[in-house]
């Protein structure tokens, strides 16, 4: 069965994973996000274009905690890594 993680992104990074170039989603490691990802059971996941309708769903290939990669908006410090399919 799936189970569909939703995320709202800025246009830049929107475009980016759309466009192919961007292939991992970050999230802050913060109470809200620990609690989110605790039972990290996601099999996809629905980025929308800020508050658009517009809307892409992608495969999650892993899950991770670590380094992004800072050009595709990762701060310098360890975060959620969403890895896409």
């Amino acid at each position: 069965m799936e189970k569909i993680l939703h995320l709202v992104l800025k246009s830049e990074w929107y475009d980016m994973i759309e466009g192919g170039v961007k292939t991992e989603e970050y999230r802050e490691i913060k109470p809200y996000w620990t609690k989110r990802f605790r039972n990290f059971d996601f099999t996809h996941v629905t980025f929308h274009k800020g508050y658009t309708n517009e809307t892409m769903t992608f495969e999650i290939r892993g899950f991770e905690i670590g380094k992004g990669n800072e050009e595709w908006g990762a701060p310098d410090k360890d975060v959620y890594i969403i890895k896409l399919k």
